[in-house]
Parts: structure tokens; C-alpha cells; sequence
């Protein structure tokens, strides 16, 4: 059903003949972007598997050290020896262009205050084990990083797949339809109003020959 509103004009028809050919083209638009955006997030999704996979078996290699070295040390050996990292981490944070999403790229810069071990301890008095938790860990950071960007790289896709999901709707069940049929109510009026034109016309053309004296 056409608005109460609407004027039945062709200078409305004309204009709503313009919104309707650049809604359709928007439309087009965003289903593409939609389509996109749902790959780029599906590929997002498999590379958030197989990195959660390495983390969680990193991690556990790492808490399966830490407990045996936590049972044959002594607790106030594991904390001195844990107590004064050889790390120095930088973090640091840009961003990439994923269809008009602006995704976080985390990246981070390691020095050490001694470059041939990681290890702030001497090995006399520690567990072999506490070596095997320090080196799984060290080996794991950067996958627990890059999988904190991809986590929020897919809640950031998500999102914009929702928000583009529901313009796509508005376009394809609301507003072309809604213009679709305002254009077939003027449509339909100016041609009325054609035929009821020509009707008066004929009629006053009747008048004018019958008063002339061409009638019957």
C-alpha cells in the first residue's frame, strides 16, 4: 500500500524512480560486502581453531612442568627464582583495513638483559622442569597473542556483519518494496488522470462542435 502522503506527481515519480535505481545499487553493495565479510570471517574462524589448539597444548606442556618442578622444589626457591624476569616486552598495536572494519595487528619486541638465555636463574638449586615450563611458555606467547587478535578481529567482523545483515534487510523487505509500490500508485494515478484528461477534452471538444453548429 502507497504512503497517505505521497503526491502523485511525475516530478515524485522521477525522484522516486532515482532512489529506487540507487537502493537497488546500494543493496547490491552490501550483499557483496555482507558475502565478504562472512568468508574473511569463516577463514578468521579456522585460523582462531588451529591457534587455540597450539595454545591450549602449549599451555598445558607449560602447567605439567610447573607442577612437577612445583613438587620437588620448594615453593620459596620457585618464587626466587621466578622473581626477576630477563624480559623487557614491548607491545604495541596497529590496525588493518578489513572492508571498512578497522582490526587490531598486535605485535610485541623482546629484549633481554642477557641474550643467550631466557632464563633468570641459575641452575644449581632449580628443576630441569621449571627449564621445560619457561621454554613452552616463551614458545607459546606469540601464538596467545595472535590469538587475542583474531579473537577480536572475528567479534569486530561479527559485529559489522549484523549491522550490514540488517541494512541489506531494511533495503530488500522495507524500502525498495515500500518504493517499488509508491511507483506503481503514481503510476497508475497519472494514468488515470490521462484517461480523465482526454475524457473532459473530448467532451469539451463535443461542447465546441455542437455549439458551432456541428452537432447533431
Amino acid at each position: 500500500m502507497a504512503q497517505k502522503t505521497i503526491s502523485p506527481t511525475r516530478m515524485e515519480l522521477t525522484r522516486l524512480k532515482t532512489r529506487l535505481k540507487t537502493a537497488t545499487r546500494g543493496h547490491k553493495l552490501l550483499k557483496d560486502k555482507r558475502d565478504e565479510l562472512m568468508r574473511q570471517f569463516l577463514e578468521i574462524v579456522r585460523k582462531n581453531r588451529e591457534l587455540r589448539l597450539r595454545v591450549d597444548e602449549g599451555l598445558s606442556n607449560a602447567n605439567r612442568s610447573l607442577a612437577v618442578a612445583s613438587a620437588i622444589m620448594s615453593p620459596e626457591m620457585l618464587e626466587q627464582s621466578l622473581l626477576y624476569p630477563r624480559h623487557n616486552i614491548e607491545l604495541d598495536m596497529a590496525f588493518n583495513n578489513i572492508m571498512s572494519v578497522n582490526v587490531p595487528v598486535y605485535s610485541f619486541n623482546t629484549e633481554l638483559d642477557d641474550s643467550s638465555s631466557i632464563f633468570p636463574y641459575g641452575f644449581a638449586q632449580t628443576s630441569g622442569e621449571l627449564d621445560d615450563a619457561l621454554a613452552s611458555l616463551e614458545g607459546v606467547f606469540k601464538d596467545m597473542l595472535e590469538l587475542a587478535q583474531v579473537e577480536k578481529t572475528m567479534q569486530l567482523l561479527a559485529d559489522e556483519i549484523e549491522r550490514t545483515r540488517r541494512r541489506v534487510n531494511a533495503l530488500e523487505y522495507v524500502m525498495i518494496p515500500e518504493m517499488q509500490t509508491n511507483i506503481k500508485y503514481i503510476s497508475m494515478k497519472l494514468e488515470e488522470n490521462d484517461r480523465s484528461t482526454k475524457v473532459r477534452l473530448m467532451k469539451v471538444k463535443d461542447m465546441v462542435l455542437e455549439t458551432a453548429g456541428y452537432g447533431k
